[in-house]
């Protein structure tokens, strides 16, 4: 049976900040449905009909699920090269460095199966469009969201992170 807290008592400090990491890069994808909106709009001449945007809604929701998944890889990594003690700069510098690879691969491919969609022009791949336009141009900003921001705001962020002190008390004479 899990053990409950009594009432008024908050969870342990250390199992929050493990949820905040997990959350953290959550955070990038208000910013990718942001991009994925000037794609909507272009996708059909300027018209924003109900089929296009409800497909390039679909679009978003592939593209979230990419970017959350880029994301969480690299704050994996930062987060194994924090505990082998590496500054958070350095460490975010590293994850990138080792993840750049696999990220970079699978949105390329992502891109290039979604290419022919682009090209054809018989009219059922022009319903389609919108969501290849939307999920195309949204891994694009994603990606370099991902491995240029997203390690600096983690390193930026532990920089201004207050700083645990120690308090212990050394007798005199020692």
């Amino acid at each position: 049976m899990p053990e409950t807290l009594p009432e008024g008592e908050l969870p342990d400090a250390d199992q929050a900040r493990a949820f905040a990491e997990q959350v953290r890069p959550l955070r990038h994808v208000p910013p990718e449905v942001a991009e994925v909106l000037p794609a909507i709009a272009g996708a059909g001449g300027g018209t924003l009909d109900g089929l296009r945007t409800a497909v390039s809604l679909v679009g978003a929701a592939s593209l979230a699920g990419i970017v959350v998944n880029n994301a969480i890889l690299l704050v994996g990594v930062i987060k194994t090269r924090r505990t082998e003690g590496l500054s958070a700069a350095r460490a975010a510098g590293e994850a990138v460095r080792s993840r750049f690879r696999p990220i970079f691969v699978s949105v390329s491919t992502t891109i290039m199966g979604m290419a022919p969609l682009l090209l054809e022009t018989s009219t059922q791949a022009q319903t389609r469009k919108p969501l290849v336009l939307s999920v195309v141009l949204g891994l694009l900003a994603a990606t370099v969201l991902i491995l240029l921001v997203l390690p600096a705001f983690y390193a930026a962020l532990e920089d201004i992170r207050p700083r645990k002190q120690d308090h212990s008390v050394v007798p005199e004479g020692r």
